[in-house]
């Protein structure tokens, strides 16, 4: 074997085939000594017989003469290694390659990451926890690493910046058959790693599947809602049943993506149809601004009117009670009067005579004329001084009651009062 080797590094001997051994011809042909050119590229045989020397000298053994004769062994400038010495030298040589093999297998996850770890292209496990793990090198077993924190975002309708508008995706079909141009974003993160890797087999990324998935949960959850929800009322409710179909979506199809949040950026009628639609948006405000305030004018007239009508209606049945008690109270009075009449006729004419007397002259000023002196009218007003007396001194009251001689006192016009129990006249209102 060694001598194999000797030839193959001697191929570029210029004294190759010269008997330079002299008697010996088994001995094979040497390559002159040559001195080292410091400008020239470095000397293999010189570099060969340094590792040798090093290798034998690691190993505590040399080489005592290879042919027998006590001569130098033989080998590239008289030096080579043993057998064992080169067969330790090769087990050290696929030890270390060995280590550096089993040390490839050494990785580290960072934190917010998983690895799928395949052996032979199939899956074998995944490693959740952060930090510094090992698997069977390459190509055993290989690793895949997913980020599951990151935070991923596919636009719906345009492309960096809802200006860029992409029509055949943002065009929408409402439930009332109108046309919407809507925008949208949904922002999703890995949830499981491995049917992330494995299963996306509907489209040529993972973030193309999400795209036809949300697109298609929006054309369905606008298809089923009017025009007004979508613009105007519901927007908040249509993209959270957007996102909640994505997801179902997603889930049937094994794709291990969690949906986060679906963002409506924009949503409006069509450019073409933008300006009639504005005007027939003002026109339904404009009827809608009229009923409200038809009903606020109803909401205040009616209880105003119902208040009226039950005032009316407390006030006659208050007359009613008051009239028909005024009478019952005159029937039992007449009944009682009747009875005492039966008794004593006069006592009782009298009675009543003086009663309606007292009545009448309590309510009307009274005129005392003194028909058998000079014929002056003399003006009493009794019921003032009774009413002054009760305020001021006695004096004062009988001062102002003295009657002035050759003169004619004003004469009070007399007010004649009705019994109020006999009234059956209504109140004003």
């Amino acid at each position: 074997m060694w001598n194999n080797v000797r030839a193959i590094f001697s191929l570029n001997d210029p004294g190759w085939g010269r008997n330079q051994n002299g008697d010996d011809p088994d001995r094979p042909p040497q390559r002159p000594p040559r001195r080292p050119d410091p400008d020239g590229p470095p000397d293999l045989d010189e570099i060969w017989r340094d590792f040798n020397r090093r290798l034998n000298g690691m190993f505590g053994k040399r080489r005592g003469g290879g042919n027998g004769s006590g001569g130098p062994p033989r080998g590239f400038g008289g030096e080579g290694p043993s057998a064992k010495g080169a067969a330790m030298g090769a087990i050290v040589l696929v030890l270390a390659a060995l280590l550096l093999w089993l040390g490839s297998g050494f990785y580290i996850i960072q934190e917010g990451q998983a690895s799928v770890v395949l052996r032979f292209g199939e899956y074998n496990k995944q490693i959740d926890r952060a930090g510094f793990t090992w698997r069977l090198p390459y190509p055993i077993e290989t690793n895949e690493i997913v980020n599951t924190q990151q935070l991923r975002t596919v636009e719906i309708g345009y492309r960096n910046g809802v200006r860029n508008k992409n029509p055949r995706e943002s065009l929408m079909l409402t439930g009332d058959q109108s046309i919407v141009d809507m925008q949208f974003a949904v922002q999703y993160r890995v949830g499981n790693p491995k049917d992330y890797l494995f299963n996306n087999n509907l489209g040529p990324v993972p973030e193309e599947v999400v795209r036809q998935a949300a697109e298609t949960a929006m054309r369905e959850v606008v298809g089923r809602s009017s025009i007004d929800q979508v613009l105007y009322e519901e927007k908040d409710i249509v993209a959270r049943k957007a996102r909640e179909l994505t997801q179902a979506v997603l889930d049937r199809y094994g794709v291990g993506v969690t949906i986060i949040d679906v963002t409506i950026q924009q949503v409006q009628p069509p450019e073409q149809v933008q300006e009639a639609f504005e005007d027939a948006n003002k026109a339904a405000q404009d009827r809608q601004r009229l009923i409200n305030e038809g009903q606020a004018y109803a909401n205040d007239v009616i209880p105003k009117a119902g208040g009226a009508a039950a005032r009316l209606i407390q006030e006659s049945e208050g007359y009613r009670a008051r009239i028909v008690a005024a009478a019952t109270g005159d029937a039992a009075r007449f009944k009682q009067i009747l009875a005492e009449y039966t008794r004593a006729p006069q006592v009782t004419r009298d009675r009543m005579y003086l009663e309606t007397m007292q009545q009448v002259f309590s309510n009307v000023s009274k005129l005392y004329v003194d028909s058998k002196g000079s014929g002056n009218l003399l003006y009493l007003p009794l019921d003032k001084l009774i009413q002054r007396s009760s305020e001021s001194e006695p004096g004062a009251a009988a001062n102002a009651a003295s009657p002035t001689s050759g003169t004619t006192a004003p004469v009070a016009p007399v007010e004649p009062r009705g019994d109020p129990l006999r009234s059956r006249e209504r109140p004003s209102r």
